[in-house]
């Protein structure tokens, strides 16, 4: 993986980023209803993004979107509190230490937008994803924060920034 670059999602990159969420859910057997795969803007990510305080990423190697994430503002949420949103990356991306480099970029995002903690679901089988997650300093919390619509995810974490 040495030609792989993260960069900001462009409005060409829609297409191919919805392909890889929807194959990765779909890999990992996540449930169609309450999860990511039928949010409506996985078709058009570029645009979901393009506002204050959000930004979405790519993973690309020589033209290929290998996988992706993005932070904005925690959904129906008061304070100061971004989500790590819609990370997923294909299976010849995994475990190959683009995760890492991928949540550092999207904490660093959430940093200079001046948030105060970064919010997370996930499912409780995504163990490698955990794993990552609490080696990159998340926490388990006991109670979902805001409402993201992914009442099929029942595991949250949380970082202070």
């Amino acid at each position: 993986m040495e030609n792989v670059i993260i960069r900001e999602i462009r409005k060409e990159d829609n297409p191919q980023v919805a392909r890889v969420i929807r194959q990765v859910l779909e890999d990992l057997g996540v449930p169609k209803v309450g999860t990511a795969y039928e949010d409506p803007s996985l078709d058009n990510m570029y645009e979901h993004y393009d506002k204050p305080k959000a930004t979405y990423f790519v993973i690309e190697e020589n033209g290929s979107i290998l996988g992706c994430a993005g932070v904005a503002q925690l959904d129906n949420y008061k304070g100061n509190v971004c989500e790590l949103q819609k990370m997923y990356f294909l299976q010849e991306a995994r475990g190959k230490g683009v995760g890492h480099k991928m949540i550092n970029v999207c904490l660093d995002k959430a940093k200079e937008y001046g948030f105060d903690a970064c919010y997370l679901e996930t499912m409780p089988y995504m163990d490698a994803a955990q794993k990552l997650y609490k080696k990159m300093g998340f926490e388990y919390i006991d109670a979902r924060m805001g409402d993201t619509g992914h009442y099929s995810c029942p595991v949250f974490m949380l970082k202070t920034l």
